[in-house]
């Protein structure tokens, strides 16, 4: 078992698990010794115990580590680790083709013409280094954003042997795009791989592959059998020259198909021009009997420079080919058994031993991510998807399954994806005026973190208790109406801290009785003293020692001075005047006359 963290041949450390399939688990590792990530892919268990499938895999990965080509996906080592057989490849951060048409269905012209001008330049180089693909299609695609396309998995669909039609989990897949003479056992030429691009530019174009059935000697029997379908006709306005660089791929006589990719290649960067629009629909027989068994083949493999024990199973592939030849001539005895040969042979087997796979777990991948991985194990991913929010999950990010990870199903079944919105958010409201502990329940049950801030406001101020004053974000900075709030996020509400102002007892004329009270409702300590003075009433006062407007503080000293009237001064008494007798004048007379 691989786990998270495990290192592969002492260099390649495991991230997690990207894919898993029938032949074989990808996984995302880190290179220590180049400081880079790449894919590790590990042979599974049941076919690493098999010796000649083992050569054969080791074999088909040196050649194609051999190529080095910008749309071909780079092998970079391949080699064993205590039993387990390993490939490493290039990483790449794209989805298949076959997730972009089942999301976008029929891709346009100008789209269509330059991937496969990349792959078919791809192909070509394959083939000048003698190797071929044998199992093109849009699974085996990858797509980056920047619309650069590269081609994965060369030479591993024949690690198997060409009469094991339906071993591994991606037959049905590739039914679809298996060129006639490969359906009936004669084996793969570069012109197989020619037939097997011209289906995939038909899906391309169209959004569909052009043979379906309900099982795969269906498909198989129409490869052989039926033309393809015209993707004139399904959408008119792809041009004749265009068509006819599906019609001369598709051909079922490989004598009518193109010499080589690279003969393709030219007709692709032709097709669109104006002197070539109209031209005639290109016509071929398509009788399945015409398989011409005098196509070329590629060089022996020998000629490559591999080791002595890589060549020794060329003779083995031979033997091979051989017994399918007995197998196709015995059929022959009667040109109708043919299909039945076919169903007999190759796909029966596959059918009453249906295996089941566990559905990966692709929890926080991208969707393209997750339907590589997914379509790796053999799984269909469902067209459209589903989106709930979480608390958990980046947004576009793979929240769940649908069956769910780990569960057993069938091959081919359909996965529906579930993908995160994000976090739900909310805007936030102006909480200032409104009652702190009713704002506070409301936030909270949105997940939202509620911290309390408290500002000292003066009674004198009107502020009320628990009436909010100020909302704020985490940073401190003023919380605007309309921010988009979530689960996790913190909110401070600011709260007043009313406190009580020193009265100016002296200019408001506050009398002592007054001053009593209001030390007594606040447990002021209440020095006084008294002054006479004439200025003031009495019992007014005349001074504090707490300034007017200053912060009342409970048990603290309040010193006032109060009126006294000075006493009214006692008037001093006025002394009485000391009686004069008077004494007659000797002098006078009184005559009379």
């Amino acid at each position: 078992m691989i786990v998270k963290g495990q290192k592969i041949n002492d260099r390649y450390q495991i991230i997690r698990s990207i894919g898993e399939g029938g032949m074989a688990n990808v996984y995302l590792a880190y290179d220590t010794i180049l400081d880079r990530n790449v894919a590790v892919k590990i042979l599974r268990g049941d076919l690493a115990d098999d010796e000649k499938f083992v050569r054969k895999f080791q074999r088909e990965a040196i050649s194609a580590s051999s190529l080095s080509h910008p749309n071909i996906v780079e092998v970079y080592d391949v080699g064993e680790d205590d039993g387990k057989y390993f490939i490493v490849m290039e990483y790449v951060d794209g989805r298949t083709l076959k997730s972009l048409i089942k999301k976008r269905g029929a891709l346009t012209l100008p789209e269509v013409i330059d991937i496969m001008l990349q792959l078919t330049s791809a192909i070509a180089h394959a083939h000048d280094s003698y190797i071929i693909h044998r199992d093109i299609k849009p699974q085996n695609v990858l797509i980056l954003d920047d619309g650069m396309v590269k081609i994965t998995d060369f030479g591993i669909a024949m690690a198997l042997n060409s009469n094991e039609l339906t071993q591994t989990n991606s037959v049905m897949g590739s039914v679809h795009y298996l060129p006639p003479e490969q359906a009936n056992g004669s084996g793969s030429t570069i012109k197989s791989d020619i037939y097997s691009l011209g289906v995939l530019m038909f899906e391309l174009l169209t959004g569909k592959v052009p043979f379906k059935g309900d099982n795969a000697v269906e498909i198989a029997i129409k490869q052989m059998k039926e033309p393809i379908p015209s993707v004139c006709k399904i959408n008119p306005e792809i041009p004749q020259s265009v068509e006819n660089i599906i019609l001369k791929a598709c051909a079922k006589n490989p004598k009518n198909r193109y010499e080589n990719v690279r003969e393709m290649h030219e007709d692709l960067k032709t097709c669109l021009s104006k002197e070539r629009l109209n031209e005639a629909r290109s016509t071929y027989q398509y009788a399945e009997q015409e398989v011409d068994e005098g196509t070329k083949r590629l060089p022996n493999l020998s000629r490559l420079d591999h080791s002595k024990a890589l060549d020794e199973l060329e003779e083995e592939e031979k033997k091979d080919k051989k017994t399918n030849r007995a197998l196709i001539i015995t059929g022959a005895i009667c040109a109708g058994l043919a299909a039945l040969l076919i169903a007999f042979f190759f796909v029966i087997p596959k059918l009453t031993n249906s295996k089941e796979v566990e559905v990966p777990d692709v929890t926080e991948m991208t969707e393209a991510q997750a339907e590589q991985a997914l379509e790796a194990a053999g799984l269909e991913v469902a067209t459209k998807t589903k989106s709930e929010y979480s608390d958990d999950v980046e947004e576009d990010k793979v929240i769940k399954t649908e069956p769910s990870k780990n569960r057993s199903v069938k091959k081919g079944t359909k996965v529906t994806l579930v993908l995160s919105k994000g976090k739900k958010t909310f805007k936030a409201e102006n909480y200032v005026g409104k009652n702190y502990y009713e704002v506070k329940a409301q936030l909270e049950a949105k997940g939202v973190n509620v911290l309390t801030e408290t500002k000292e406001v003066s009674n004198e101020e009107g502020a009320q208790e628990n009436i909010i004053l100020e909302q704020k974000t985490a940073s401190g900075a003023q919380l605007e109406v309309g921010t988009k709030l979530s689960k996790g996020d913190t909110v401070t509400l600011v709260i007043p801290d009313i406190y009580t102002q020193y009265p100016d007892f002296v200019n408001d004329h506050w009398n002592l009785s007054n001053v009593q009270t209001f030390c007594n409702e606040h447990n002021i300590v209440l020095n006084i003293e008294y002054k006479e003075t004439n200025d003031y009433i009495e019992g007014t006062i005349i001074s504090q020692s707490r300034v007017a407007g200053s912060k009342v503080v409970a048990n603290t000293a309040l010193k006032v001075v109060v009126a006294k009237a000075k006493p009214t001064p006692t008037p001093t008494p006025t002394p009485s005047p000391t009686p004069t007798a008077t004494v007659p004048d000797s002098g006078s007379s009184n005559t009379g006359a």
